[in-house]
């Protein structure tokens, strides 16, 4: 075997080294499954999920010239190879201008699966450590945020699969599982089991595989309008109390012992009821 051919072999064999390296270190770096796609391919795929989940994308026209939900995953894809890359700055900067020209703010740290579709898109905000899977939709107003000055990670993660609804807040570690949903207005601050749907202030579950959840204890719902609700029911237990309480001496005083004038009034009273009930001699004209 000649130089060339050793050559040849050493480049190959550093290649392959290097790839595998690359994978390792993706594997990670992340838990959103990372796969080996085209530019091409990718936006096309980004395209077909538009379709599949908006009834208002008409044609590809319309896709690519209004839906900001797009430019601002493809600008992300860009900037987050850049943060990965030790730019950070010009990442953040570029992050910036996207954020300006669309309205969705995406930090380059975040991790993003594939098929995110972020409809409408106004007022959408992702932080550094948020882990987005794939089949993801979030609609306007979504927060994925952080709570407090933490370090590490600060930011949730959304499982395959997750719907959240416009003027939603996710905050904090926690962990959205697959296919879960998250209603419209909703602040979420505790992890969701997977197959899912909660709503409210704090949210709280309402369905749970496919069944209805009741809540048996108004506890568990701790917003605003259930603790008026709670307060004015502990309000009328204690006054039911009280006023059973008064009840039972009103009952007992009737038991007590009559008085001797009660006892004469009586008499008096009945005597006057045999008097009315004898037949009147002289009206019927006895005696004449």
């Amino acid at each position: 075997m000649d130089r060339r051919h050793h050559s040849q072999l050493r480049r190959a064999v550093s290649f392959h080294v290097a790839v595998r390296r690359t994978a390792t270190a993706g594997a990670a770096y992340s838990d959103v499954p990372h796969r080996s796609m085209n530019l091409l391919a990718s936006i096309r795929e980004d395209i077909r999920c538009v379709f599949e989940r908006d009834p208002a994308a008409s044609s590809k026209a319309t896709v690519l010239l209004c839906y900001p939900g797009l430019y601002a995953v493809w600008a992300h894809r860009i900037q987050h190879r850049l943060w990965c890359g030790n730019q950070r700055l010009l990442a953040r900067f570029l992050s910036q201008i996207t954020r300006f020209w669309t309205g969705v703010e995406i930090h380059p740290g975040a991790r993003i699966g594939r098929r995110l579709f972020i409809d409408h898109g106004m007022g959408v905000v992702i932080g550094e450590t948020a882990i987005v899977g794939d089949d993801v939709t979030l609609y306007q107003g979504v927060t994925l945020g952080g709570t407090g000055k933490d370090e590490g990670k600060r930011h949730p993660t959304l499982r395959n699969g997750v719907f959240v609804g416009n003027n939603s807040n996710i905050l904090g570690n926690i962990t959205i599982g697959e296919n879960s949903r998250v209603g419209a207005g909703s602040v979420v601050v505790r992890d969701v089991p997977p197959d899912s749907t909660v709503v409210g202030v704090p949210a709280h579950i309402v369905y749970q595989g496919g069944k209805r959840v009741l809540i048996t204890d108004p506890h568990e719902v701790s917003d605003p309008l259930s603790d008026v609700i709670i307060a004015l029911a502990d309000e009328v237990k204690r006054l039911k109390t009280r006023l059973e309480r008064l009840d039972g001496e009103f009952q007992s005083a009737r038991q007590e012992p009559e008085s001797p004038f009660t006892v004469e009034e009586e008499e008096r009273a009945q005597y006057r009821s045999d008097m009315a009930s004898r037949p009147d001699h002289v009206s019927m004209g006895e005696g004449i």
